[in-house]
């Protein structure tokens, strides 16, 4: 068994791939348009991943946009996407900067909530040993649920 991709659904293309490629910082690695079907997909792979997804299409996180409009609820009752990340504090700041409430901020420098356009909960893992606890994060309190 192989794992190949997570896909969500997106009611707006452009919000989440300025969220899920400028701010989270994925990348993406293939597109397929289907004018009969009215749908794009977009494959989008963490850095680590990249060399990878390119050559094998996985593993991959694909945005499923319908072009007619749909509105999409129950985002928590997915779960959760995981990315482990080389500094959780930088991120979690970029993505603040960039408009993202940090749901559960990283108060332990190990782990934090956020929630994509759509509403997808979002588990940021800091990479090898927990960061020492540092303020903002440290005493910021939860926002929303993730």
């Amino acid at each position: 068994m192989k794992y190949l991709h997570t896909m969500v659904r997106v009611a707006d293309l452009e919000a989440s791939m300025h969220f899920y490629c400028n701010l989270l910082g994925l990348t993406e690695v293939a597109r397929y348009e289907s004018e009969q079907g009215r749908f794009t997909l977009v494959y989008l792979s963490a850095s680590a991943d990249k060399e990878q997804a390119e050559r094998d299409k996985c593993p991959t996180l694909e945005l499923t946009y319908n072009w007619e409009p749909e509105k999409y609820d129950g985002g928590r009752n997915f779960g959760h996407l995981a990315y482990q990340v080389d500094d959780i504090y930088a991120l979690c700041k970029k993505l603040q900067d960039g408009g993202v409430v940090i749901n559960r901020p990283p108060r332990d420098g190990h782990m934090a909530f956020v929630r994509s356009p759509d509403n997808i909960s979002i588990e940021l893992l800091q990479a090898g040993e927990a960061l020492p606890p540092a303020e903002p994060w440290q005493s910021m309190p939860n926002t929303g649920e993730w």
